[in-house]
């Protein structure tokens, strides 16, 4: 558990530091993909609530330092998504192309609608996605074709990132 817990966590770091240093600086791109995102529904839905959950608040924490968002932002939000992805872990086979793109999709539209409800409960502190906008409409585009891909990526790495259930007798 713990190997497979480490190579996580490196695996988010360097999707964070994709995001922050590399993507953020591509002018021509009006929303960041958001990898991160992406490899959090990935570790959740094949591991379950409890990876999921620790999995997405470490990759908040990577993008709350990494970014200039209220600090413990981006660890609830992604906490809460891991812990939605993970309750559909072992019933969804994210294997297949349209279906990571589904996933894809929903996970996006989860983090928009979650930033939305934050947005309410803290108004200073939140910077509240239009879930209308070109700005949001792009991010969903952009994640929506890159969650397959980053799913076959990181199915490479399935001996070492998916915890071995053993059937209780």
């Amino acid at each position: 558990m713990i190997k497979s817990f480490s190579l996580s966590v490196f695996i988010l770091l360097v999707a964070a530091l994709l995001e922050s240093a590399i993507l953020s600086n591509i002018a021509i791109l009006p929303a960041i993909p958001d990898l991160s995102l992406i490899c959090v529904l990935y570790f959740s839905l094949h591991n379950g609530k409890l990876i999921g959950e620790t999995t997405g608040f470490v990759s908040g924490l990577f993008l709350d330092f990494l970014s200039g968002a209220p600090f413990g932002l981006n660890c609830l939000l992604r906490t809460l998504i891991g812990y939605i992805g993970g309750l559909f872990s072992r019933t969804v086979n994210s294997d297949g192309f349209f279906i990571a793109i589904l996933l894809g999709i929903l996970g996006t539209i989860s983090k928009g609608l979650i930033l939305f409800v934050l947005s309410f409960l803290f108004p200073a502190g939140v910077i509240r996605y239009n879930l209308f906008s070109w700005f949001f409409l792009f991010q969903l585009c952009a994640n929506a074709i890159l969650t397959p891909f980053v799913f076959k990526f990181l199915s490479i790495f399935n001996k070492t990132l998916i915890l071995q259930v053993e059937a209780a007798s």
